[in-house]
């Protein structure tokens, strides 16, 4: 009897030691959940994919472009709805009323007694109204026709105007080419043992989100100095490429390229960067980039 109540004793003494402690004896569940938590970081730590971010810097249209087919044939048909229901104007209302007197002229039980105009006065018809001011408005042409060498002088500008726009189209670093249309930047970069068209990108860096890693592959282009606005801080596609079975390991697998979008916010040109780099449209990147690349690429690039 005396050793059980010193057992019980003792145990007392040492629950109550812990509780003013503040300290919790250690149990198989949490012992479990340390060990899983630092498995994962390892296993984040050690990941097979090399992660990349590339940002997709989009120029917007300047100005509009072009009615296809069938938004011209919707602007026909607004006009002529709008043409249809209009008020008719007071020359309109005139030439209604004169083709209907000349009807009434031509029919054979005319009278002309009916007719609600003194006779001894002349009746102009809107229709030699019409004549003489298309006289008028000839006349006036000639009058101020400008001269010859004028003319030759406009037509030389404008035919500078046409060229020049016509070789800034074709110049493929230069972000004012086809102005109607949606530009994206692509850069020359060595990807492996060889040269590649692609999306600005670089390599994520532990300690900064991918966005930052994005940011960094636009600003590390060296002397461009574009002015860029993100348009989220999540990306909007993913490019996932593997490495050739004989250097795969289980350490490399690949590499997974994050895409994120960006707004050209400076509308003035700028400098004239050291690395190659274009400014196409849609339509011409299948020319610069690979099937399978351009396949995650046209996936979030719109036509605007």
């Amino acid at each position: 009897m005396a050793s059980r109540s010193l057992v019980q004793f003792l145990s007392r003494v040492s629950r109550t030691a812990v509780s003013r402690s503040g300290l919790r004896p250690l149990s198989s569940t949490s012992v479990c959940r340390a060990t899983l938590q630092s498995k994962d970081v390892t296993e984040k730590a050690t990941s097979p994919w090399t992660l990349m971010a590339a940002v997709c810097l989009q120029r917007l249209p300047v100005i509009s472009s072009d009615l296809n087919p069938i938004e011209q044939q919707f602007k026909d048909l607004m006009s002529q709805m709008e043409l249809e229901k209009s008020i008719l104007s007071d020359h309109e209302l005139r030439l209604l009323e004169d083709q209907e007197r000349m009807s009434r002229k031509q029919s054979n039980d005319y009278d002309s007694d009916d007719e609600d105009i003194r006779m001894d006065q002349d009746i102009v018809l809107t229709q030699d109204l019409e004549d003489s001011w298309e006289q008028n408005f000839k006349r006036v042409c000639v009058d101020f026709a400008p001269q010859s060498q004028r003319d030759t002088v406009v037509v030389k500008r404008l035919t500078a105007l046409f060229s020049c726009l016509a070789d800034v189209d074709e110049n493929l670093t230069s972000p004012e080419r086809c102005l109607a249309d949606s530009l994206l930047l692509l850069v020359e970069q060595q990807v492996g043992g060889r040269k590649m068209w692609l999306l600005p990108q670089t390599q994520w860096q532990e300690g900064e989100t991918l966005r930052q890693t994005a940011e960094r592959a636009l600003s590390s282009l060296s002397g461009a100095g574009f002015k860029a606005t993100f348009l989220g801080n999540a990306p909007c596609g993913v490019y996932k490429s593997k490495l050739p079975k004989a250097i795969r390991t289980e350490s490399s697998v690949g590499t997974k390229v994050f895409f994120f979008k960006a707004v050209l916010s400076d509308s003035s040109r700028p400098a004239v960067p050291t690395s190659p780099f274009l400014w196409v449209t849609k339509s011409e990147l299948q020319r610069y980039l690979k099937p399978a690349y351009m396949e995650k690429v046209d996936r979030f690039v719109l036509q605007v």
